[in-house]
C-alpha cells in the first residue's frame, strides 16, 4: 500500500492539486461536513461553504446540525494554529479542542460519580460502553493515565517525524494515535470528532495532505476499530484508513482532470 500511496500523491502533486485557489478552505470544509455527517449531520459541503463563507444558514436543517458544523469550524481553526504553531499535546490543549468541538452542543451530567460538563471539555465521570455489543472501553478512573501517556508518546514520535521524510511512516503515526485516542474515549461526547480533528492536526504539523472519512465509509470507519482492539493489531485501522485516504486523493485527481479531458475533446471535434 505504501508504493500506492506514494504514487498517487506523486501524481497529486505533479498536478498541483493542493495549489490551487482556496484549495485548503474547501478541503477544510469538506473535512467538516463529512465528519459531522458521520454523527449524523446532514449538512452537505455547499451548504456549510455558504453558512461559512456568507453566513447563510441553511434551510431545512435543525439548529443542533447547525452549530454542530459552526463548532467544528472554529474548532479546526484553533487546531490549525496549534500545529503551526508546533505546540505539544497537554490534557489542556485537548480539553480546549473538545471545548471547541461541543461548545454549544455539550451537556452537563450529574451522575453518582460526579458532575462534569462536556461543552467545557471535561473528561468523563461514567463507564461507557462500545455500541451495542456491550462490551466497554476503558474504566472512567484510568481515562487520565491512559491519555497522559497518550500525550507523552505522540510529542515523542512526532518530534522525530517532524524533520523525516518518511511520508507512509507519518501517516500511519497519525492513523494510529487516532485509533488510541478513540480507544481511551476520553468524553462522554465527540470523541469521533475530537479524534478526527487532532489526526488533521498531526497531519498538517507534519507538512501531509490531511485525511478524511468519508459518511459512505461510516460502517466500516467504525467496524475498523472495533476488530482492532479485538485482535489487538492497530494494523487493521490503519490500513482501512489508508486505503480511504489514497480513494480519496484518487477521486480528487480524476476530478481534476475531467475539465482538461473536457477541453482536448472540444480541441480534438
Amino acid at each position: 500500500m505504501e508504493k500506492e500511496l506514494m504514487k498517487t500523491l506523486s501524481e497529486h502533486g505533479r498536478l498541483g492539486i493542493a495549489q490551487q485557489f482556496d484549495y485548503s478552505k474547501f478541503l477544510l470544509y469538506s473535512l467538516i461536513t463529512q465528519s459531522t455527517a458521520i454523527e449524523g449531520s446532514t449538512v452537505t459541503e455547499v451548504e456549510n461553504q455558504l453558512l461559512f463563507d456568507e453566513g447563510i444558514p441553511p434551510e431545512k436543517h435543525n439548529l443542533s446540525e447547525v452549530m454542530m458544523n459552526l463548532d467544528l469550524l472554529n474548532a479546526y481553526q484553533m487546531s490549525i494554529q496549534l500545529a503551526n504553531q508546533h505546540r505539544d499535546y497537554s490534557f489542556e490543549m485537548l480539553r480546549a479542542l473538545s471545548t471547541a468541538v461541543l461548545k454549544n452542543t455539550g451537556s452537563r451530567y450529574n451522575t453518582a460519580l460526579g458532575t462534569f460538563d462536556s461543552s467545557k471539555g471535561d473528561f468523563r465521570k461514567v463507564n461507557v460502553s462500545a455500541g451495542s455489543s456491550g462490551k466497554s472501553y476503558i474504566i472512567y478512573t484510568k481515562v487520565e493515565d491512559r491519555l497522559k501517556k497518550w500525550c507523552s508518546e505522540v510529542n515523542e514520535k512526532r518530534n522525530g517525524l517532524l524533520k523525516s521524510g518518511d511520508i507512509y511512516g507519518k501517516y500511519l503515526f497519525t492513523f494510529e494515535s487516532h485509533l488510541d485516542l478513540l480507544t481511551i474515549h476520553p468524553w462522554v461526547d465527540g470523541n469521533g470528532r475530537t479524534a478526527r480533528l487532532v489526526m488533521n492536526q498531526l497531519q498538517i504539523e507534519l507538512g501531509l495532505i490531511p485525511a478524511k472519512i468519508l459518511k459512505e465509509d461510516k460502517a466500516e470507519y467504525i467496524d475498523a476499530p472495533i476488530k482492532a482492539r479485538e485482535g489487538h493489531d492497530p494494523r487493521v485501522f490503519s490500513s482501512f484508513m489508508m486505503a480511504s485516504h489514497i480513494r480519496n486523493l484518487q477521486a480528487e485527481i480524476r476530478e481534476f482532470k475531467k475539465p482538461q479531458e473536457v477541453s482536448d475533446e472540444i480541441i480534438i471535434s
